[in-house]
């Protein structure tokens, strides 16, 4: 079976080929376009390569994650605040390599 470890969006993700999976938002990119991921690493049967190479990937959807609570509070001083956040995300699947 081979791996490689591509880079999207300042995150370094082990992938295969036909797997989906989830990284930081690419707003630019409708579904079912192609884009282009940076391979850093490559295992082939126990072989590690490392050679600068580009993998095809299909959007596949675009979403928000769960969401966060942050709350900041100072002790007796009445001072609270509460906020959630749900961080943006792209699935895409990834090509034949």
């Amino acid at each position: 079976m081979s791996y490689k470890v591509v880079k999207s969006g300042g995150k370094q993700f082990i992938v295969e080929p036909g797997q989906v999976i989830k990284v930081p938002s690419i707003a630019d990119k409708k579904e079912g376009e192609e884009i282009e991921l940076e391979v850093v690493l490559g295992f082939d049967g126990g072989k590690i390569t490392q050679s600068p190479e580009k993998i095809k990937a299909t959007v596949v959807s675009h979403g928000k994650g769960d969401k966060i609570i942050v709350f900041k509070k100072k002790r007796r001083k009445q001072y609270k605040r509460k906020k959630g956040h749900r961080q943006g995300f792209t699935e895409i699947k990834i090509g034949d390599f």
